[in-house]
C-alpha cells in the first residue's frame, strides 16, 4: 500500500532536518545539501508505495538522501565555492554556529559521515552500514577515527581559548 500523500508530506515535513544534516555532513555547502533533499524528496514521493511502515519513514528518508549525496559527490568536480574564502554574503548569520558542528564538518568525509548518522540522525550501526553499503566494523572504525579526531580538535580548540584569555 505505502504512504498516503498525507502521511508522505506529514514524515517529510518531520524529518527535514535529518534529512538536510545528513545531506550536508557529505556535501561542501549547504546549495548542495538541499538539492540532494530536494532529490531524495522526489526519489522518495516516486517509490513511496514500497515504504510498507510507516515507522520506517526517517531511516528511509535519510537514507534516499545520502545516496543522493553520495551521487552528487561522484558526479561533481573539485568546485571552489565563495563561502570557502569568505564569511557569508550580505551578513547572513552561519546555520551552524556551535563549535561542535564546525568541527564535525571538519571531519575526512567518511568519519564526518558516520558521526552525523550515528549521533545526530540516531541510526545503528546496522543502518549505517546498509545505507553505506560498507561492513558495519567499518562504520564501527569511522566513528572511532572521528570521535578521535574531534577530541583533538575540540581540545585545540579550547587551549587556544584559553591562551588569548
Amino acid at each position: 500500500m505505502g504512504l498516503t500523500r498525507e502521511d508522505f508530506t506529514r514524515a517529510v515535513l518531520a524529518y527535514q532536518r535529518d534529512m538536510y544534516r545528513a545531506a550536508r555532513a557529505m556535501l561542501p555547502c549547504d546549495a548542495d545539501a538541499e538539492d540532494a533533499v530536494s532529490q531524495a524528496v522526489l526519489l522518495a514521493w516516486q517509490s513511496r508505495d514500497r515504504l510498507r511502515e510507516e515507522d520506517a519513514a526517517r531511516a528511509w528518508l535519510v537514507k534516499i538522501t545520502v545516496n543522493c549525496a553520495r551521487q552528487q559527490c561522484r558526479h561533481r568536480g573539485r568546485v571552489l565555492y565563495l563561502s570557502e574564502l569568505e564569511p557569508l554574503a550580505g551578513g547572513r548569520e552561519d546555520p551552524h554556529p556551535h563549535e561542535l558542528w564546525d568541527a564535525v564538518l571538519s571531519l575526512p568525509p567518511e568519519q564526518r559521515t558516520a558521526v552525523v548518522l550515528f549521533y545526530y540522525e540516531d541510526l545503528s550501526l546496522r543502518e549505517i552500514a546498509r545505507t553505506l553499503r560498507v561492513p558495519e566494523g567499518t562504520v564501527k572504525s569511522r566513528l572511532s577515527r572521528g570521535r578521535e579526531r574531534l577530541r583533538t580538535l575540540l581540545s585545540e580548540e579550547a587551549s587556544e581559548k584559553e591562551d588569548t584569555t
